[in-house]
C-alpha cells in the first residue's frame, strides 16, 4: 500500500485539486442540469463517478495538507537543531575558556609551591650557617651529646 501511495505521490498536487473540482462540478451538474437529455440519461453514473472523484480528491488533498504539516514540523526541528548546535559551540567555547583558566591557576599554584619550598630550603641553609657559626663551644655540645647517650644506656638497662 505504501508503494501505491508513493507512486501516486509522484503525481503533481494540482492534478488532485482538479479531480476534487471535477467531482464537485459533476455532482452539481447531475442535480442541476437534469433538463439536458445526456445528463438526465446518465445522471446516476455521473453521480457515482463524481462522488468517487470527490472522495479521491478530498483524500489526496488531506494527504497533501498532512505532508505539508509534517514538512513544516521538520523545517522547524531542523531550525531548532541548528540553534542548538550554535548554542553548543558557544557553550564549548565557554567550557574551554574555563579549562584554560583552571589550568593556568593550577600552574600558578604549582609555581607558588615551588617558590615557597625554595624559600624554606634557603631558610634551612641559613639555619645551618647559624649552627656552624654557633658561639657555643664544641666541648659543651660534646658533653651534652654524651649525657644524652648515657640516658639512653640507663633507660635500656631498666
Amino acid at each position: 500500500m505504501s508503494q501505491l501511495t508513493w507512486m501516486l505521490g509522484l503525481i503533481p498536487d494540482w492534478i488532485w485539486t482538479l479531480v476534487l473540482i471535477a467531482g464537485i462540478l459533476g455532482i452539481l451538474a447531475s442535480w442541476v442540469l437534469k433538463f439536458i437529455p445526456f445528463v438526465s440519461t446518465y445522471s446516476l453514473p455521473i453521480q457515482i463517478g463524481s462522488t468517487i472523484a470527490l472522495l479521491i480528491g478530498v483524500y489526496f488533498q488531506s494527504a497533501i495538507a498532512n505532508e505539508n504539516k509534517w514538512q513544516a514540523k521538520i523545517a522547524d526541528l531542523e531550525k531548532q537543531i541548528a540553534e542548538a548546535q550554535n548554542k553548543s559551540k558557544e557553550t564549548n567555547l565557554i567550557v574551554q575558556e574555563k579549562i584554560v583558566t583552571k589550568t593556568k591557576v593550577i600552574k600558578e599554584r604549582g609555581e607558588n609551591i615551588v617558590s615557597y619550598i625554595d624559600r624554606e630550603v634557603i631558610k634551612k641553609e641559613e639555619i645551618i650557617k647559624y649552627i656552624e657559626m654557633c658561639s657555643v663551644p664544641k666541648e659543651t655540645i660534646e658533653l651534652h651529646n654524651q649525657a644524652a647517650e648515657m640516658n639512653k644506656a640507663a633507660e635500656g638497662k631498666k
